[in-house]
């Protein structure tokens, strides 16, 4: 295997700084009042289905409505110390936004290893999603 590519770089820097949680960790933080933050896409989520009572965030607004400090945050996100697991597809694009939410001050943020396809493999409760 050749070197790594710069994309492979920055996500391997990113993993280095998380505790990446798989889904049924994810599920117990989401029971214990931590907030699921599904970034993908309407139409992944309209093909694929949805996690009930994840919050949707798409990737282009997720610092501004996770920053605790932020005039343009969710209410769910004021408490900056308050769990946060971001779930995206495969588990991939969630682990670069959620280092990236480490640098608007989330203290406790980590995402879904293997995304919505782990969640969904193990059984976990998900809902059709809907064409928009």
């Amino acid at each position: 295997m050749g070197p790594l590519s710069a994309v492979d770089r920055l996500l391997a820097q990113a993993r280095r700084g998380l505790r990446r949680v798989d889904a049924l960790q994810a599920k117990q933080i989401h029971d214990g009042g931590g907030l699921l933050i599904d970034i993908r896409p309407v139409a992944q989520r309209a093909e694929f289905g949805d996690i009930p009572g994840a919050l949707v965030v798409e990737r282009n607004d997720l610092e501004w409505r996770l920053d605790p400090g932020g005039s343009h945050r969710l209410p769910e996100a004021e408490d900056p110390d308050r769990h946060v697991v971001v779930v995206c597809q495969e588990g991939y694009a969630s682990s670069l936004a959620a280092a990236s939410l480490l640098h608007v001050g989330r203290t406790a943020v980590t995402d879904l290893e293997g995304g919505f396809v782990a969640w969904k493999d193990a059984g976990l409760p998900t809902t059709p999603g809907s064409r928009p």
